[in-house]
Formats: C-alpha cells, structure tokens, sequence
C-alpha cells in the first residue's frame, strides 16, 4: 500500500499571521506554499528570513524552509486547503473593507476544482465568510456548495486568537472556534487545526465564529476604555490614576486594566467597529468605547504641546512606536499618531523617536524631517521631554533620573517612582 499523501496548504498573505501559521503548519509535515503580494515578503521566507520580529518564529520558518516543507510564491497554487490570512481595515465612516479579501478570494477561484476547503483566518464582520464562498460561486458557476458532489467547494471561519509576542506559543495551546459554512467543512478544518494545535475545538457556524473574535475584542476595548476614562477623571479631580487603580484591585472583584494613550493594533482598535456597522443602533456601548480610545491621543498631545512650547527648539524623546511593548508592529499604532502630530505641530522642535525594534522610521514620519530614530540613552540624555508612549522593557528596566534630566511625562505609569 503506498503511503498517505501529504496534505497541500496554501497561506494567502503572510502577515504577523499568515506566515507563523504556514510555518507552523509546514512544521507538522503538510507542505504549505505562503503567498503575498510583497516580493521582498516572498524572498525572505524562501530565504529562511523573517520580514518581522516575532519570537520563536525564526527558528521554525528557517528549519520548515531549510527541510523543504515551505515555500513562498507572489501566485496561487493548487492545494487542497487554502487559508486566507490578509488584512481587513475599515474604509471612511468605519465600514469594512473587504477588498483584500475578495481579491485573494478571486485568486484562489481560478485554482479550484471542487473538494478543496477554503478557511477565512482573517478578522471579519458577521457574513464575511459567506461573501467568500458567494464570491467563488459567482466566479467559478460550475462549483457548488451542495455538499457531498465532486465539484463541491467547502468553506469555514477560523479566527486567529493570539497574542503578538506570544504567537508560536498561542498558536499550538489556545482553544479555536471553527464556523462552518457548508457540509462538514467545520470537522475538516478541525481536523486541519489538530496537526498542530493542542488546545480545544470549538465548532460553531462561520457567523457566530465571526462575531466572537470580535466580541473577545470588543470587551477587551470597553475595559480599556473604562481604565482610559478614569485617567480623564483622575486628571481633572486631582487623583493619582496609577494609584488609584491600584487600590481599587485590592477588591477580590475588581480588575481594572491599565491606561495608556490609546488603543492600537489590528484587532482592539478595529474589530468593535465591525459590530458597531453590523448593528449601528444597538451597539452603543461599543461605539463609546472606541470613541473614548480612539480620542486618548488626542488628550495625550493636549497635554505635551504646550509644555514643549515653553521651549525655543524642543528636543522631545519619544519612547515607543509600536503599538504595544516588545514587538515591531506599528499598525493602528497611538504612539504613531502622536508622534506624527507632534512633528506637525512642532515643526521648530527636534523629535528624537526610539523604537529598538525596528531598523528605520516608516515613510509617514520620514517625511516631515524633524523626526530621527535614535538610540535610547542618546535621547534621553539629550531630551528636554521624554514622553513615554510604549512600555517596551528596555524602557521600563532603565533609570530615568540616571539618564536625564528632561521633563517626564509617562503614559503607561511605567516610571511612577521618580
């Protein structure tokens, strides 16, 4: 008897999760082919190179690549599953923007020929999937979603629950939701995710799968919000917010979360809008809180510009661009906006931006000319203000009264002692 073929999987963007998902799955021997738009993107993977920081990822992209398991292409192959892991902003008036979605979907149409499973890894509103699936059958009419004939085409919802840092980690321990379009494309999917996942299966329809990754958003949003919110009102009655919180959490049922100058990243900062244009009238509470967040950098400037224009030429340290500590994505980032305002609206003053996790500033600060990336102790030492916007742990573990003595002014509480 000949021996079971390896399963073919291809991953439709390798983004912070497309491509930990293709390696990992290469690294359970299916033969996994990446594809991106991006050919630096694809030369890197094939190179066995990471094109971001994400620990643990590089040792099992460069063993996945070197054994022959993962290869990266800029076109569709034929495979018998394909994930679709790109991304999915909000256009204007924070609708969903589906495009990247459905441009991948049409690549992959023009590869089928009936029993493949199509999975939808991406963040999406309630329905996504289904526009998926509807988008391959007005495509490609001579497919079907009745189940159980040769031309079917099956499809699922399974979102992405990890933690940027931790990604190899989540990825093989957090239980999964598997939404099932048609068939029994969900157990397929399952049983897909078990080669390397160790957490629980939890199998649902694609709608409902849809609406709880962004429900797990959602109220991570309002929490934040709350712990934003009180930072207003902490300022404005004279009150120690940091302090505060923590008094507060001595209740065994209180656990407020910390503030900090807003609220970015591909998932909290854009996934409540998605419910909140599912239901625009019944998602108040949502809407309110994305609105409070998204206004916190707002108030952070409010707060730093004038003290920067006691100044002639300020020389303002800016501590942090990703959008959260220890990783180098910058997407939906407050630290990124804010920096970019100050350098707008201070255009007198040097902005010396620290970010020890990427090589060079992205093209939206380079463009004002004020802004420099530097290194940590040069800025601080030559600061007139340090703002703390990311407590990355090189920042947290240092000693600011031994590195300056600029004016301080911290948003994540990180240096409460000085």
């Amino acid at each position: 008897m000949p021996p079971p073929r390896t399963p073919s999987v291809a991953v439709v963007g390798l983004g912070y999760i497309g491509l930990p998902t293709a390696a990992v799955l290469a690294s359970v021997d299916v033969q996994v082919t990446g594809v991106d738009v991006k050919k630096s993107t694809v030369d890197a993977v094939n190179a066995g190179e990471l094109p971001f920081v994400e620990p643990d990822l590089g040792t099992v992209l460069a063993g996945a690549v070197s054994q022959g398991s993962l290869t990266a292409s800029l076109t569709v192959p034929e495979a018998d599953t394909y994930i679709v892991a790109v991304p999915t902003p909000f256009k204007d008036g924070k609708v969903p923007d589906l495009s990247y979605i459905e441009e991948a979907t049409r690549s992959i149409a023009a590869k089928l020929t009936g029993g493949e499973l199509v999975i939808l890894e991406s963040t999406s509103p309630p329905g996504a999937t289904e526009f998926v699936a509807q988008t391959v059958m007005e495509t490609r009419p001579d497919l079907t979603l009745e189940p159980d004939l040769p031309n079917t085409v099956y499809f699922a919802h399974c979102p992405e629950r990890v933690l940027p840092g931790r990604i190899m980690i989540e990825l093989r321990t957090n239980d999964r939701i598997i939404g099932s379009v048609n068939g029994d494309a969900g157990e397929r999917a399952r049983d897909l995710y078990q080669l390397f996942c160790e957490g629980e299966m939890l199998l649902t329809d694609a709608r409902t799968a849809e609406m709880a990754k962004l429900t797990e958003n959602a109220f991570r949003d309002v929490n934040i919000a709350f712990a934003n919110e009180l930072s207003l009102i902490a300022d404005r009655v004279g009150v120690d917010v940091w302090e505060l919180i923590e008094l507060s959490n001595h209740h065994p049922r209180v656990n407020i979360l910390q503030p900090g100058p807003g609220v970015g990243g591909h998932c909290i900062a854009v996934d409540p809008w998605f419910i909140v244009s599912s239901a625009p009238k019944e998602a108040r509470m949502i809407r309110s809180a994305r609105e409070i967040n998204d206004a916190k950098p707002e108030y952070v400037l409010h707060q730093v510009v004038p003290r920067a224009q006691r100044f002639k030429q300020p020389r303002i340290a800016v501590l942090g661009l990703a959008f959260k500590p220890d990783i180098d994505d910058l997407r939906e980032s407050p630290a990124m906006h804010i920096t970019d305002e100050l350098a707008r609206r201070l255009p007198e003053a040097d902005i010396m931006a620290v970010e020890p996790h990427i090589d060079e500033l992205p093209s939206s600060l380079r463009t004002h000319g004020n802004v420099v990336l530097t290194e940590f102790e040069t800025a601080m030492s030559a600061a007139d203000l340090v703002l703390l916007l990311v407590d990355h742990t090189i920042f947290k573990n240092a000693d600011p009264s031994a590195l300056t003595a600029a004016q301080i002014f911290d948003t994540r509480g990180a240096w409460r002692s000085i």
